[in-house]
């Protein structure tokens, strides 16, 4: 479902589950200063939701709608039918997910039409009910999405463990949660993904870049904490032969802008360790001045440094 070079009609997929917000955010999208084009719009519907259009209205944003019930009638044929009757430069696609969002992606659009932006919407009241029920659906979804929106969330809720749902499938993926006053800030002020009360604080490869920057940010939190994560070497000159920096690649804004993250780690077999080597590291961390660092800082005492295998995905995201 990647953007075509030639794309000549933009058409924004808007997913989720029946009442998980997906009428409710476009119509709101809709009516923004921002979103507005002098182009037409056409807002296909693939199902009936809990927030209704009203196409007299619409028009005045140049927007056109049309339902489609039934999926035997989601063809490549209807849409270039569609595409000769409104001429859009733009499609918004409110799409049913029990149609199969994987038959989506290998359904031939008409010439010129490209997927530009993949968003799901999720209700985090009933988030743990269809994940038990209909976990493959809602992976199914959030695979190539670029955007998640978890609204009708609640501090009270367990939205660390929602957050780590979607980025084992797609780390890429951008996760807000709002509340009904909007976007909630940090999720993570109270409850972080692991628990750093644990003998051993264990990091998820997927929460290493939150990781990362706590641990930058609140130093005296894991002062003498005993944490395990997996990571890349990196020898550096500046560094002793009884140092190394087990750290990953994180993406900064783009696939073409990363840099290597990480912190000095102490170790009496440094010097056996290999540059670029995946290791399993498991060591005391401490905060003090290190020279590489030219001030006080995060370093970790190892208690054992394993080769481990890659993880599925390299790249450290932050959101």
């Amino acid at each position: 479902m990647s953007i075509m070079d030639d794309t000549r009609v933009a058409v924004y997929l808007i997913t989720g589950f029946l009442e998980s917000g997906k009428s409710t955010f476009l119509d709101f999208t809709l009516r923004q200063d921002y979103f507005q084009i002098d182009e037409p719009t056409l807002l296909l519907l693939c199902e009936e939701g809990e927030v209704e259009f009203d196409a007299g209205e619409l028009k005045r944003y140049n927007t056109y709608v049309e339902v489609i019930e039934d999926q035997e009638d989601f063809t490549t044929e209807s849409l270039q039918y569609l595409e000769r009757r409104y001429h859009p430069d733009r499609v918004l696609l409110e799409y049913n997910p029990l149609w199969s969002v994987a038959k989506l992606e290998q359904m031939r659009l008409p010439n010129g039409w490209g997927i530009v932006q993949h968003i799901v919407t999720v209700d985090a009241s009933t988030f743990q009910v269809y994940m038990n029920n209909m976990k493959s659906l809602f992976v199914e979804m959030i695979r190539n999405a670029e955007l998640v929106i978890f609204n009708r969330a609640d501090t009270a809720q367990p939205l660390p463990t929602f957050r780590r749902s979607v980025k084992v499938v797609n780390p890429a993926a951008q996760i807000v949660f709002e509340d009904e006053e909007g976007e909630i800030g940090n999720i993570f002020e109270e409850q972080m993904p692991y628990d750093l009360e644990a003998d051993v604080v264990e990091i998820e490869d997927t929460d290493y870049g939150i990781f990362y920057v706590d641990l930058m940010d609140h130093p005296e939190k894991y002062e003498g904490k005993k944490v395990r994560f997996r990571g890349m070497t990196l020898k550096s000159r500046e560094l002793s032969s009884g140092y190394f920096i087990p750290g990953r690649m994180a993406m900064t804004c783009c696939a073409d802008d990363t840099s290597f993250i990480g912190y000095v780690c102490k170790s009496p077999d440094a010097k056996n360790i290999k540059m670029g080597q995946w290791v399993m590291v498991t060591a005391v961390i401490k905060h003090e001045y290190m020279k590489a660092y030219r001030d006080k800082g995060p370093v970790f005492y190892a208690e054992e440094v394993k080769p481990t295998e890659a993880p599925e995905q390299e790249l450290v995201y932050f959101t």
